[in-house]
């Protein structure tokens, strides 16, 4: 009988495991095989709606950055980084609609079609759809596509000296001491750029902060026709969505982009985002309301990775886990809410 001791066991594990998972990312990044992957997101969350119908959409688009090291990508200046610069749409409960890899070199607006034609073609039937990008999707396509389709949008604008002259008359400084509390103006106006097929409302916002020499200024392009300080506040809660990229930084660790090909790379952000909707699904769906504000990483330290100790008996298996991380009561409620949501799954497919 031969033995294998020492380190060598496990660099033969080792070797063998990463062969397994070398013919695994080869067949998923089969041209196929990675169009389903990329679809799967949908899917899921579609299944999801039809428990939960919607009468309102919110979609919200934005980019982010994937460091990357050797010779893998290019140089992307505004980051100061070698890196990708992959695109995300997430909706207004944090599930991820949609993801693309993208070349780090690219600006952040590309290849904007190839990820939202899909996700505006599955909610055609919703009643409200609404929209919101930062300002590399400032583009007039981009514009024209949503009116197309039927959605209200809000979009960062970027600033011109034409736009400054629309709000001159808010950009002299309030007479008299200076308060606490932020000064903010806004106003709404009619304005075409050059490459525009028509005017377009813009929002600007103006706010004086106390010990700053200059105003902050700020414009939105919209089709809205509420307020305009309603408006702006529906473009800032997109803030959200750069909440919800951090998180998969941080709990996913999905910036880890390691593999020598471009196309690998794609298949394992799309498995991400696969595990970023599993772990936001089991928060929304699963967690009570006093709990479901945890981030990503405290679902992960506290409900999933969670250490426990096995006691077998002839005809049951004990967990037991240290209540430090979560209480009993709170762990028996999210299993009895899982067990409910089996349930009327089951339901409803039967039905």
């Amino acid at each position: 009988m031969r033995r294998v001791v020492g380190g060598r066991a496990t660099e033969k594990t080792s070797a063998s495991t990463s062969q397994v998972g070398r013919f695994e990312t080869e067949v998923l990044a089969d041209p196929e095989n990675l169009v389903e992957i990329m679809a799967l997101s949908g899917r899921w969350i579609d299944q999801v709606r039809q428990r939960k119908p919607l009468t309102e959409i919110i979609l919200d688009m934005d980019s982010s950055v994937s460091p990357t090291h050797g010779q893998q990508e290019a140089y992307n200046g505004h980051y100061e980084c070698t890196c990708y610069h992959p695109l995300f749409c997430f909706n207004q409960f944090g599930d991820l609609e949609g993801a693309l890899l993208r070349k780090g070199q690219v600006h952040s607006a590309d290849h904007w079609r190839n990820v939202l034609e899909p996700i505006v073609k599955r909610y055609h039937t919703t009643r409200k759809r609404l929209f919101r990008g930062d300002v590399g999707f400032a583009k007039p396509e981009i514009y024209e596509y949503l009116e197309q389709q039927g959605y209200r949008y809000a979009i960062r604008l970027p600033a011109n000296y034409i736009l400054h002259g629309e709000i001159a008359f808010l950009l002299k400084r309030p007479v008299g001491r200076p308060p606490k509390k932020p000064v903010i103006y806004f106003t709404s106006f009619e304005y075409q750029a050059a490459t525009w097929d028509k005017p377009r409302r813009v929002v600007g916002k103006v706010e004086w902060h106390r010990g700053e020499l200059y105003p902050r200024v700020g414009f939105i392009v919209t089709n809205l026709t509420d307020w305009n300080g309603d408006v702006d506040r529906f473009y800032n809660q997109r803030g959200t969505a750069e909440q919800w990229i951090k998180e998969g930084k941080y709990a996913l660790k999905w910036t880890r982009l390691s593999c020598h090909r471009f196309i690998a790379n794609q298949v394992r952000l799309q498995l991400f985002a696969l595990a970023h909707n599993l772990a936001n699904f089991l928060r929304r769906l699963a967690l009570p309301k006093r709990v479901r504000y945890w981030s990503l990483t405290t679902l992960r330290e506290k409900l999933i990775k969670i250490g426990a100790k096995i006691v077998r008996h002839a005809r049951y298996v004990t967990f037991q886990m240290a209540e430090v991380a979560i209480p009993r009561q709170l762990f028996r409620e999210i299993l009895r809410r899982i067990e409910r949501l089996k349930q009327r799954c089951v339901s409803l497919d039967s039905g």
